[in-house]
């Protein structure tokens, strides 16, 4: 896709203004009269994007990531815990900082239609996308809305629940950030006569907020190459701000780095390649460098490090591994920025959301022309607050919804209808349900079929397949993710330095236990 995040958009401005760039960076910003009040040890949540743990094993085994290896070895290693739905970074990092699926936290992914303002909402996508949307919409979401306006108001983030117990936080480069603090964010003077962002962006963070160069700590940051790189949404910036906190004895209880370079080269080249991960393992070290041993590191910190989503490699002959939806659906007319359509298609990778706008259209006639297509896995709708699930391989229906008799390894309990093989579940005497392809897939489908307003279809990918519309980047040859399937959604998580942990193996349970670390 795009470099799965609103990372893009501001590739996008900065491929536009980079002559005028180097003379507009933002200041940074003075923490030496900070005050830091630790109870416990600082806690430091790495989100490596797109990390994935047959990477981090073959990569050790070749003796190449040093880091992880004793991370790993010194502490607590789960290869197999459940990400979000659908398995893009806002919508899982929006899972991550509120301890919510789609449903509550109201991001419904990368890409998504809002009825009520008759648009697609994108984070950053393929700049053909970005165009076709219009850049200053889509710059407007990543940087301002996203955080401000559609992250529910109901749910609360990580930051803003420490806050409220007068404990600090900080984000560097995390793209969800909102806390209880005001920031100011400082846009390249180019890009704000341009009229993409006013000139300086008002918003709520946790105590400490570094986000490239619109907002950072460390000085020596502001005219380094590799500031220039994503305007500071890179691996560098992030390791020398998270560094500079180190330093100057600035570590607040809690902080969430975001780690962004891997997700690009794993689109282009596939999940099997390694050379990223290894990368990766550089920059870990260089954290654990800034204390006297690697063994005191890990002696006053907690450190946790994991991965987002995995990845699906797609086939390279476009022809049999790109699923257009245009031509799939091309008896009805699609939404466009300046012209309605029966249809507006969001697609996020592997999964896409089929939103009907006009009433009159039959939504069983679209998924009966959706089933022929036998490289879709799943097809799911809902009809008020029962979820509906089938696939081109069954003449069935699967029905659900939640609060019934029949019970999850999550405690989560549910009503069930149907032909429940859809979603390959196995269920007991005793009605308990274990999942398999497709690991938390009730409540994690559910959070996406509640996630926004208006009548929709979700489709979700077989492995190795991916949809795209006639604006949309793809990724035939390389590596896409976005699906409900264990081959997207299933992530490392490294803990070391305490030997607590979450209470599931999933990203959702994760915001309880890290309130729990650092209280």
């Amino acid at each position: 896709m795009e470099y799965k995040i609103v990372v893009s958009i501001i590739v996008f401005i900065f491929l536009i203004v980079c002559l005028a760039f180097a003379f507009s960076m933002s200041p940074s910003k003075d923490i030496s009269n900070t005050v830091i009040n630790i109870k416990q040890k600082p806690v430091i949540l790495i989100t490596v994007d797109s990390l994935m743990s047959q990477s981090i094993q073959k990569s050790i085994q070749e003796k190449k990531a040093p880091a992880f290896s004793f991370l790993i070895k010194n502490g607590q290693f789960y290869p197999k815990v459940i990400s979000s739905y659908p398995t893009m970074s806002v919508a899982i990092d929006s899972t991550l900082l509120t301890g919510t699926y789609a449903d509550q936290h109201k991001v419904p992914g990368l890409i998504w239609f809002k009825k009520d303002e008759n648009r697609i909402i994108s984070y950053g996508s393929g700049i053909s996308e970005i165009w076709s949307l219009g850049v200053k919409n889509v710059v407007y979401d990543g940087i301002v809305n996203l955080n401000k306006v559609h992250l529910s108001k109901n749910v609360q983030t990580i930051h803003e629940e420490l806050s409220k117990s007068n404990i600090q936080s900080a984000s560097i480069n995390g793209l969800l950030y909102r806390g209880s603090f005001q920031h100011q964010l400082n846009v390249p003077k180019l890009i704000s006569a341009m009229g993409l962002l006013p000139s300086k962006i008002n918003t709520n963070g946790p105590s400490q907020l570094s986000l490239g160069t619109l907002s950072q700590y460390d000085p020596n940051n502001d005219r380094q190459k590799f500031a220039w790189k994503s305007m500071g949404i890179n691996n560098q910036f992030t390791v020398n701000e998270l560094k500079f906190l180190i330093k100057n004895n600035k570590m607040p209880a809690f902080t969430l780095a975001y780690l962004p370079d891997a997700d690009k080269d794993l689109h282009k080249n596939g999940p099997e390649y390694i050379e990223p991960i290894e990368k990766a393992d550089q920059y870990l070290q260089e954290l654990l460098n800034s204390y006297p041993t690697w063994e005191e590191a890990i002696n006053q910190v907690i450190w946790i490090v994991h991965g987002d989503s995995a990845q699906s490699k797609i086939i390279k002959d476009k022809n049999i591994s790109l699923i257009d939806l245009n031509d799939v659906l091309k008896n009805y007319t699609f939404w466009e920025r300046k012209k309605n359509g029966d249809i507006a298609i969001a697609i996020n990778e592997r999964m896409a959301y089929i939103n009907l706008i006009k009433e009159n259209i039959e939504i069983s006639k679209i998924i009966k022309t959706l089933k022929k297509d036998n490289r879709i896995g799943i097809i799911a709708w809902k009809e008020g607050g029962t979820n509906y699930v089938t696939s081109p391989e069954s003449d069935k229906n699967f029905t659900f919804s939640s609060n019934g008799p029949y019970k999850d390894l999550y405690n989560q309990s549910w009503k069930l209808d149907g032909d429940h093989s859809i979603l390959n579940l196995e269920i007991d005497n005793q009605g308990l349900i274990e999942y398999g392809d497709y690991p938390d897939a009730l409540a994690r489908l559910n959070g996406a079929l509640h996630s926004h307003e208006g009548q929709f279809i979700i489709v979700d990918a077989k492995p190795h397949f991916e949809f795209i519309e006639k604006h949309s980047h793809n990724h035939a040859g390389g590596g896409a993710h976005g699906s409900l399937h264990k081959i997207d959604s299933l992530v490392p998580l490294i803990i070391t330095g305490t030997h607590e942990k979450p209470e599931y193996n999933r990203l959702v349970d994760i915001k309880k236990w890290i309130i729990k670390l650092t209280k």
